[in-house]
């Protein structure tokens, strides 16, 4: 007989609340983030998704509510605590941020150099695996950050991501400028790091056909309040005004 246990939540979010110089962020947010699963949260400029993103590896500290990973609640940690849960965490950054005086296999290696304790043996199996994970070649690893496609920096900045075997990735706005081909090589990568190595992936993103492709889970958020939330084709039947206009931007002219 199949397993019908659901997966545990790896991160929780609740009841959590921001404000900067009186104006209110993020307002009691409640959300959910199954183990393995792709959550993408969904919204405009200024919605308050990096903000989110922010409290969950624990840059910021809430007013009020929870932040809990892998069973164990962010907020009220000091910097040693906050240093060990991190480790659980890998990070896309929108651009990359690829150090430019470093080749590929250099970028990919620096968390290793930096957090373990490995031969250079080791280091280069490693390194190798998660490229190959990629699709990055060989011939990819003396290149520099310069020579490289845009997509192919995406894909640099994730195997460095991903080569501590975090638990969690976070990605913000991995798309952003990307033109659609590229797009699709982007979602298909943050697609095989979840189903080659059962990564739990928060996306943010205000790509409404990336989100579909790829998520689990979509969360959609404006002027710090999340509207609706479920499986895609949940979020894609909401009645809710606000979720239907910012949906029919992409749905009302591809169906």
């Amino acid at each position: 007989m199949a397993d019908t246990t659901p997966p545990r939540p790896m991160i929780e979010i609740k009841g959590l609340q921001k404000s900067f110089g009186g104006h209110q962020v993020l307002t009691g947010i409640n959300l959910s983030v199954a183990e393995g699963n792709t959550c993408v949260i969904l919204g405009g400029s200024g919605s308050g998704k990096t903000v989110l993103m922010k409290h969950m590896i624990g840059l910021l500290k809430p007013d009020a509510g929870q932040v809990i990973v892998d069973g164990e609640d962010v907020v009220p940690m000091g910097p040693e605590d906050l240093a060990r849960v991190r480790h659980k965490y890998g990070m896309v950054f929108q651009a990359a941020a690829l150090f430019d005086s470093m080749n590929v296999f250099e970028n990919v290696a620096f968390p290793l150099r930096e957090h373990r304790e490995m031969s250079e043996e080791e280091i280069r199996t490693l390194v190798r695996s998660k490229l190959d994970l990629m699709g990055l070649s060989r011939a990819v690893e003396d290149k520099f950050p310069a020579d490289l496609s845009g997509g192919m920096r995406k894909r640099v900045g994730l195997a460095r991501a991903i080569v501590m075997n975090p638990k969690i990735v976070l990605y913000d706005e991995p798309t952003t400028g990307l033109d659609p081909i590229t797009t699709d090589y982007v979602d298909e990568m943050i697609l095989a790091a979840q189903r080659e190595l059962g990564i739990t992936s928060v996306v943010i993103s205000h790509d409404i056909a990336s989100a579909f492709n790829i998520a689990n889970q979509i969360a959609f958020l404006s002027k710090g309040v999340i509207l609706e939330q479920g499986p895609p084709e949940q979020v894609r039947a909401s009645e809710h005004p606000t979720v239907k206009v910012f949906l029919e931007t992409w749905f009302g002219k591809n169906d």
